[in-house]
């Protein structure tokens, strides 16, 4: 708890056990979910500079791509910054094919998962590999503020320092910050006092707008600088707040702005049970048209059920009806037509008829038949120039 009040240099505070590791805070945690999550998915991956940057490199036709994954203070509430060196020519990549710009990054939350992202954005990059773009020599993300990023300012992260300047000859090794020497005037934030169940996400860098993935935007209570509170408290109520959690809980709780938030919480839970009800409401009505949707589909079921049998009907009357089918059936009647008076001319040969009663008969199939000949020999022409017609040159 020396954060909040320093001892001072006679308070024997050397004397002191030394303190335990601090729990991480909720957002910590999260993050270290997420990073965790990127290391499972991708062995290959590289840690620039810890919980900050990795980056990920991948070969395809013959060309080595590295992805960097840039993570922002408050990630995973800030969507992190995906680029790429050297720059390639992609849909997915931006304009000057640096930065990932696909819709998992720009609609990223907390409950997204930054390993299966970047699995997802592979995936892409191999079923339609990137070309190159002109680009520098220089590899330009390190420590850098990317472009479209808000800047790392400490109004909205008081208790981290700010991300030191990009060096030149700087390696890619890790450094520890307990090493870097870069030290702000404030001291840092305790970690522990952990508060699991907070209403609403704490805000932004630079955005105190929260705004949800279904729309909902929420303004977060300005934070004071300071707190007047404090002062009316004696030392010794301000040294038990050091020493036990609990009363700096209780403080805690009882700021204005968390209360405001919670009441803000409540308010929004029954705006949605409103919404519920609502909805349930309208239960019936969509059944209804469901039903109604229903029985027409199973009407059109039928109706198409008997398009299709008329359809098979017309198809074989037109099957019928064609030229060579017309020619084959003129053919068979021409040829049963001969047979019959065939028939007839054996039974007068053999004496079983008049000669008059032949003559009529005889005469009449054989007309018949010579009739359906020629109507099969001029149909036969018709259709051999048709085919002439119509055949290609």
């Amino acid at each position: 708890m020396n954060w909040l009040f320093p001892l001072s240099k006679g308070g024997g505070s050397s004397s002191s056990p030394a303190a335990p590791l601090p729990a991480l805070t909720s957002l910590q945690q999260q993050k270290q979910r997420q990073i965790e999550s990127l290391r499972s998915a991708h062995s290959a991956i590289a840690e620039i500079q810890k919980d900050v940057e990795y980056r990920l490199p991948f070969t395809i036709n013959n060309v080595t791509i590295n992805i960097n994954v840039l993570l922002p203070p408050q990630f995973p509430q800030e969507k992190p910054v995906i680029s790429v060196f050297p720059p390639i020519r992609h849909h997915l990549m931006d304009k000057q094919g640096v930065y990932v710009a696909c819709p998992l990054i720009s609609n990223f939350t907390m409950h997204s998962d930054l390993g299966k992202i970047i699995q997802s954005l592979l995936d892409e990059f191999w079923k339609n590999p990137p070309v190159l773009a002109p680009s520098s020599t220089s590899f330009p993300y390190l420590y850098s503020k990317p472009a479209g990023m808000p800047p790392y300012t400490l109004q909205g992260f008081p208790f981290l320092p700010p991300y030191p300047p990009q060096e030149t000859n700087r390696s890619i090794a890790s450094v520890p910050v307990a090493e870097s020497g870069y030290t702000t005037d404030k001291p840092a934030a305790p970690s522990y006092g952990l508060i699991t169940d907070l209403p609403l996400p704490v805000p932004t860098t630079d955005a105190l707008l929260q705004v949800g993935q279904n729309g909902f935007t929420y303004k977060m209570p300005d934070v004071p600088d300071t707190f007047p509170e404090l002062s009316e408290l004696s030392i010794s109520q301000l040294t038990d707040m050091i020493e036990q959690e609990d009363i700096l809980l209780e403080q805690f709780v009882n700021l204005p702005q968390l209360k405001q938030i919670i009441m803000d919480k409540d308010d929004l839970v029954k705006s949605i049970e409103e919404l519920a009800k609502k909805n349930l409401l309208l239960e019936p009505s969509l059944e209804a048209k469901r039903q109604t949707v229903l029985d027409k589909y199973e009407q059109l079921t039928q109706m198409k059920a008997t398009i299709e049998k008329k359809m098979q009907r017309q198809h074989e009357l037109s099957e019928s009806c064609s030229p060579s089918a017309l020619q084959a059936r003129l053919k068979v009647a021409a040829h049963e037509a001969e047979e019959e008076s065939d028939t007839i001319a054996e039974d007068f040969l053999e004496g079983k008829m008049e000669i008059d009663d032949f003559l009529s008969s005889f005469m009449e199939k054989r007309t018949i038949c010579h009739c359906r000949r020629a109507k099969e020999e001029k149909l036969q022409q018709a259709i051999t120039m048709h085919s002439q017609f119509h055949a290609p040159l």
